[in-house]
């Protein structure tokens, strides 16, 4: 009964805790109890306070037993990525420059996540600061993906996607600013989600590069992930960046939009560097839609080729200027070896900083400076309103896109560590989408011949979430992957 909880849905439970079948506290024990099993061997968590998770629980229960459910989320446990302000827990970003911060209030997706009634069940690891494709840039510890412990569960939302594989979390929050909810979903074999930029606000979200960041959901299946979408997404004037449009029922829009649909597979995507496995379940993929009636068409995306150089150029400048307020003044780490105001920035920042982060502050810094702001910061920016323009051209002949969503399997941890541009290039199919700022899901579509999850990425026109995810469901729909959990 335990693990059965565990692996359940967000749907299936919702479902259970109307009919009485379960208790919000029997299903946080059980994630509890799993958690303390696994954990040991995954380490997908910062913190954890079970005692405050299952006092949730139980005013959960309570509130039921009144007739005061808050609707489908209430008594539901869910696990946020260590980025997102949660009053009164750490708030460390798996960076010992904020080892010991605790959080005096909430961000906008926990206020909203609250009033739905969930269990926050657990803070999850990341790369440090959000910078990494595989989560070992943590301080703290590297995260295993729980299909072969021996490798990387992807990044910065790593702790986000292992957690959900290994059982320990119903669904999770993680952030993507260049793919870090859709890496890791699909090196973990669950289905991720990173909305339009602008549909979720980020106020409480610690920024790495702002306009590229997107919180997004992390579940088991379409509709977890589309429930709570509709739960944490609007309008919130807090965020200057967050757009004022309508919220749909992304669940109920997902179940009723029905194909077929014109489908385009950009050509850039299939090409050198992706892994024959992958693309043989990709294809397979792209074959069962061509089946449906769906109309398949080559399209072209011909900027794709400068997206990584772009996006470490716009990332690492806004990196470089969010990042200056860690300075060991206000809060975060201070060393103690400083004997005035300049050696206190530089001990604090050389001692709290990690090796990533710091690559990544030199490099903004770099693009921003006198000499070389029009040469590098500038005209990325330019390359970038192009590559927005490519994926616009696209949507004028298709509904959306269909490519893979990591170029290569849960590759082994440490094989990229000594090697930035081989790790950068993990990310190479997700980053355009949150240069043009549109929504992406990625949902398992197969597994290698060793038992590595492979991800199918579906892209869409901005603020179509209810139709990506229609098309990602219809798959799922009629395939089991989604269903399989490693055997830890």
């Amino acid at each position: 009964m335990s693990n059965e909880l565990c692996f359940s849905s967000v749907t299936e439970l919702s479902a259970r805790l109307a009919d009485g079948e379960v208790t919000s506290v029997e299903i946080t024990r059980a994630l509890i109890e799993r958690t303390e099993s696994v954990e040991p061997r995954v380490r997908a968590f910062t913190h954890r306070d079970a005692e405050r998770a299952l006092a949730q629980a139980k005013a959960a229960d309570e509130r039921r037993a009144a007739g005061e459910a808050r609707g489908p989320l209430d008594g539901i446990p869910i696990s946020v990525k260590d980025v997102l302000a949660s009053a009164g827990e750490p708030l460390t970003c798996s960076s010992r420059m904020l080892e010991n911060f605790v959080s005096p209030y909430d961000s906008t997706v926990i206020e909203r996540l609250k009033r739905a009634g969930v269990v926050l069940w657990g803070r999850l690891n990341m790369d440090e600061f959000a910078m990494g494709s595989s989560t070992e840039n943590s301080a703290f510890h590297p995260t295993a993906n729980p299909w072969d412990l021996e490798r990387i569960p992807g990044g910065s939302s790593g702790g986000s996607a292992a957690a959900l594989a290994a059982g320990e979390a119903v669904a999770t929050i993680g952030s993507d600013t260049g793919g870090s909810v859709r890496q890791p979903a699909a090196l973990c074999g669950v289905v991720g989600l990173k909305p339009t930029y602008g549909r979720v606000s980020r106020y409480g979200l610690v920024a790495y590069a702002s306009s590229l960041d997107q919180v997004g959901p992390l579940g088991r299946c379409v509709d977890d992930v589309a429930v709570l979408l509709g739960a944490i997404a609007g309008h919130d004037p807090r965020d200057s960046t967050s757009v004022d449009v309508a919220v749909p029922n992304f669940a109920a829009e997902a179940r009723e939009k029905r194909g077929p649909w014109r489908l385009g597979l950009p050509k850039e995507y299939f090409g050198d560097g992706l892994d024959p496995e992958v693309r043989a379940a990709v294809e397979k993929a792209v074959d069962f839609y061509r089946e449906q009636g769906c109309e398949i068409c080559e399209v072209s995306l011909p900027r794709t080729e400068y997206a990584v150089a772009t996006y470490y150029i716009v990332a690492t400048a806004e990196a470089s200027s969010n990042l200056a307020r860690y300075d060991g003044v206000r809060y975060g780490h201070r060393s103690e070896k400083a004997s005035d105001a300049i050696d206190l920035y530089f001990h604090s920042r050389a001692e709290g900083f990690g090796q990533e982060v710091k690559r990544r502050i030199i490099l903004g810094t770099y693009v921003l400076s006198s000499g070389y702001y029009d040469a590098y910061y500038l005209r990325a920016q330019k390359v970038r309103t192009l590559i927005r323009e490519d994926f616009n051209r696209a949507f004028e002949q298709v509904d959306a896109l269909l490519t893979p969503t990591s170029p290569v399997p849960a590759f082994r941890r440490g094989e990229r560590t000594n090697d930035p541009l081989a790790m950068y290039l993990a990310d190479i199919y997700t980053i355009s989408a949150n240069l043009a700022g549109i929504p992406g899901v990625s949902i398992p579509c197969g597994f290698t011949a060793s038992g590595l999850p492979i991800g199918l990425q579906v892209l869409g026109k901005p603020f179509d979430e209810s139709g990506v995810l229609a098309i990602a469901r219809t798959y799922e729909q009629t395939h089991d992957w989604h269903t399989r959990h490693p055997e830890l």
